[in-house]
């Protein structure tokens, strides 16, 4: 497989690691949106979130709220933003399922989740929630 991800996993390519456990790999994007921004992949190989099963979501998160933890022990951030790209349609560039926790500190500028996309105006929510039923 020729999957990025899957090579760092592999210590074919090098990482700066912020958390390792059994099931993750959390290390420091090459590209960062700010300081600490940091990357978390399940060690198995899932293409997209859609992949997973229970137990495998379980693990991930686990090591995902640990890789938050250690973040904020070391860099003592105001905040952080935690998300996922699922799909190319979302941003997704490497297909294998990723995490991104970026720190934040108050006036660094950026926005919250509400600031990704802004498609949302006359949206009927009430015939959308019905979908769900």
């Amino acid at each position: 497989m020729d999957c990025l991800f899957c090579k760092i996993i592999n210590k074919e390519i090098p990482n700066y690691t912020v958390y390792e456990d059994e099931n993750v790999l959390a290390f420091l994007d090459i590209h960062p949106c700010s300081k600490g921004h940091t990357v978390v992949v399940p060690k198995q190989h899932f293409g997209n979130l859609l992949e997973l099963d229970d137990s495998s979501w379980k693990n991930i998160t686990e090591g995902l709220r640990a890789a938050v933890l250690k973040i904020h022990g070391a860099l003592s951030p105001d905040g952080v933003n935690v998300g996922i790209n699922n799909g190319k349609a979302a941003g997704q560039a490497v297909g294998h399922m990723h995490w991104h926790i970026i720190p934040r500190w108050n006036g660094d500028g950026g926005g919250s989740m509400h600031s990704i996309i802004r498609a949302g105006e006359g949206v009927d929510v009430k015939a959308i929630a019905e979908m769900f039923l």
